[in-house]
C-alpha cells in the first residue's frame, strides 16, 4: 500500500464531518497529533443538527447500518460507541407501502422476515427470500475485504479469489434481474433493490454486487441512535478530544501552503496559519481540488448520482401507519428511474422515504409533537433543474409533496405543520456539493473500486482526500472506512477486520 511521504507527526483534518472525524480518530490511535479544522460551528457535516422551533433536526443520513464501523474509530483511541451512544435496534427496519395499498415490514432478523414474507406473498416467495438471503451474505464476504475496505493502488489489486467468487455469484450481472431470480413478486424484489439508488445507479443498470447495500440494509440490521444520528458524529468529536484532538470550530480554509511538492500549512479566513506534517482533507470534491489548484484528469467526465428534495416537518400529530423508516412506493418504478437519470424530471409518481426519529426519541421535538422527515428523490443540477432554478420550483414542489403525503394516508399534514424547513439542490449546490447532489459520485463501473477518484493526491506527497467523492463510496459505512482508510495512508497501518461480528451493541 502506498503511503504519504516524509514525516507525518503533526496531521490536519479539514472537515468534521464523518469521515474527517473517523480519520482523526484512526490518526490519534497511530499516535499522531491532530487538528481537525470545521467551517461550521459543530460536528457533522452532512450529517449535522439545526434547530427548528424546539425540534432538533437531523439534516443528513437518517439510516444507521454497521455500527460496528463506527465503533472501529472509538476503539482506536480506547474508547466505545456503545458507552457513548445508545443504539436502539429498529424492529422493523423499514416498512413498506405499495400503491395497491399492501403493506411489507422489513425484517432483518432471519425467521421474522420469512414470516413476514410467506403472509405477504406466499410460501415460495418465502423460500426465495430465504435463498436470497444466503446469497446477499456470500455476496458481502466476497466484497468486504478485497473491494470496499481497501486502499487500490491499481486495478490488478482486484485479481484476487475474492474476485472469481463474486463472479460466480453473478455479481458482474445486473442488480433487478438476479433479484429477480429469486423473488417474483415485483413488490418484493423493489424491497431488496431500491437501495442501488444510494449508489446513483438504477436497480436495472446497477451491477448485482452493488446487493451489498442491501445486504446492510436488510440482514445486518438497521439502528437509530438516542438522540438523532447527530449524537454520533458529536460523540466522536468528544472521544477526539479526550484522546488529545485540537477541534477547530467555525473555521474556514481559505488557502494552502505549498512548498517542494508538500503542503506545509492550512490557512484560515481568520488569517491563522496551521502547520502541517500531512493533510486529510473531506470536503466535496470541487472544493478539495479548488483548494489543492487542479483537478485530476479523467478521460470522462465524473458522473453524479441523483439528488434529493428533503421535507423536515415539526408537526402537531402524528398517523399510526408510519414505522420509524417508512418506505412509500409509488405505482410507477422503471420509469421513475429513467426520468431521475436519464430525462433529468422530477418523478411523476414518486417513491419516498418517511422518517420519523420521534418514533424512538420523542424528546427530538416539544412535547406532544412529531418530527418527520421526507425525502423525494430528484434529478441533479447536471441532468435537471439549475440550482437557480429550483429558487423558484421548491415552493411548488414542496405544495406538491404535501399534497401526495395526504393523498398517501397522512391526512391533515399541511394542516400539522408547525415547523418546516425544505432543502432542495439549490441548498446542497451551496454547500459546495457538485451538481447539486449530496451522494456525491455515482457508482457506475467506471467510478468504482480502483476506478473512483482516488484518495492519494498527485502532485502533494502529504494529502489524502476522504469521504464520499474517493474511495470507497458513498453511504454511512463506507464514509467512515474512507477515514480508516485515508488515515492509513498516513500511516501505514494494516487495517484491522471489518465483520458485523463485532456489534456489541444491539441485535440483529
Amino acid at each position: 500500500m502506498r503511503t504519504v511521504s516524509g514525516p507525518t507527526d503533526h496531521v490536519v483534518v479539514v472537515g468534521a464531518g464523518l469521515s474527517g472525524l473517523a480519520a482523526a480518530l484512526h490518526l490519534l490511535g497511530a499516535g499522531r497529533r491532530v487538528t481537525v479544522v470545521e467551517r461550521d460551528a459543530g460536528p457533522g457535516g452532512r450529517a449535522g443538527r439545526v434547530e427548528l422551533g424546539g425540534y432538533r433536526v437531523d439534516t443528513g443520513p437518517t439510516v444507521l447500518t454497521m455500527p460496528h464501523l463506527a465503533d472501529e474509530a472509538f476503539a482506536a483511541v480506547g474508547d466505545s460507541l456503545y458507552r457513548r451512544v445508545e443504539l436502539i435496534p429498529l424492529h422493523p427496519a423499514y416498512r413498506a407501502l405499495f400503491a395497491d395499498g399492501s403493506r411489507l415490514d422489513v425484517h432483518t432478523d432471519g425467521d421474522a422476515m420469512e414470516a413476514e414474507v410467506r403472509r405477504f406473498a406466499g410460501g415460495a416467495e418465502a423460500e426465495g427470500y430465504r435463498r436470497l438471503r444466503r446469497w446477499l451474505e456470500r455476496v458481502y464476504r466476497a466484497q468486504m475485504r478485497r473491494f470496499i475496505d481497501t486502499n487500490f493502488d491499481s486495478p490488478f489489486q482486484l485479481l484476487t479469489p475474492d474476485l472469481a467468487r463474486l463472479a460466480a455469484l453473478g455479481g458482474f450481472g445486473r442488480l433487478d434481474p438476479r433479484i429477480g431470480g429469486f423473488l417474483s413478486d415485483p413488490r418484493l424484489r423493489r424491497v431488496f433493490s431500491f437501495q442501488s439508488l444510494y449508489a446513483g445507479v438504477a436497480p436495472a443498470r446497477a451491477l448485482a454486487a452493488y446487493a451489498v447495500i442491501a445486504y446492510m440494509d436488510t440482514v445486518a440490521g438497521v439502528w437509530f441512535p438516542k438522540g438523532g444520528m447527530y449524537a454520533l458524529p458529536r460523540a466522536m468529536a468528544d472521544a477526539a478530544a479526550g484522546a488529545g484532538a485540537r477541534l477547530c470550530w467555525s473555521s474556514e480554509v481559505s488557502a494552502l501552503e505549498r512548498g517542494a511538492g508538500r503542503v506545509r500549512a492550512v490557512r484560515l479566513a481568520s488569517g491563522e496559519r496551521i502547520p502541517c506534517d500531512a493533510l486529510v482533507l473531506t470536503p466535496d470534491l470541487p472544493v478539495a481540488h479548488r483548494l489543492l489548484g487542479r483537478a485530476p484528469r479523467r478521460p470522462v467526465p465524473l458522473r453524479h448520482s441523483p439528488s434529493a428534495v428533503v421535507l423536515h416537518a415539526g408537526t402537531d400529530r402524528t398517523w399510526p401507519h408510519l414505522a420509524h423508516h417508512t418506505l412509500s412506493f409509488g405505482g410507477a418504478w422503471e420509469r421513475t428511474f429513467d426520468e431521475l437519470t436519464r430525462a433529468g424530471r422530477l418523478m411523476s409518481d414518486p417513491s419516498l422515504l418517511i422518517t420519523r426519529p420521534t418514533t424512538h426519541d420523542p424528546s427530538l421535538a416539544p412535547d406532544g409533537r412529531h418530527l418527520h422527515y421526507v425525502l423525494a428523490p430528484c434529478p441533479n443540477t447536471t441532468t435537471g433543474p439549475s440550482a437557480e432554478g429550483w429558487r423558484e420550483l421548491g415552493p411548488r414542489y414542496r405544495d406538491s409533496l404535501r399534497a401526495e403525503l395526504e393523498r398517501r394516508g397522512l391526512d391533515g399534514f399541511g394542516d400539522s405543520l408547525e415547523e418546516e424547513l425544505l432543502v432542495t439542490p439549490a441548498d446542497w449546490t451551496a454547500q459546495g456539493h457538485a451538481a447539486g447532489s449530496p451522494f456525491s459520485v455515482s457508482h457506475t463501473f467506471a467510478q468504482t473500486g480502483p476506478f473512483r477518484p482516488r484518495n492519494l493526491v498527485r502532485g502533494a506527497e502529504n494529502v489524502v482526500l476522504a469521504g464520499c467523492g474517493t474511495t470507497p463510496g458513498v453511504g454511512v459505512p463506507t464514509v467512515l472506512l474512507s477515514g480508516k482508510l485515508a488515515a492509513a495512508r498516513v500511516t501505514g497501518a494494516r487495517r484491522a477486520p471489518s465483520s458485523p461480528s463485532a456489534v456489541t451493541g444491539g441485535g440483529r
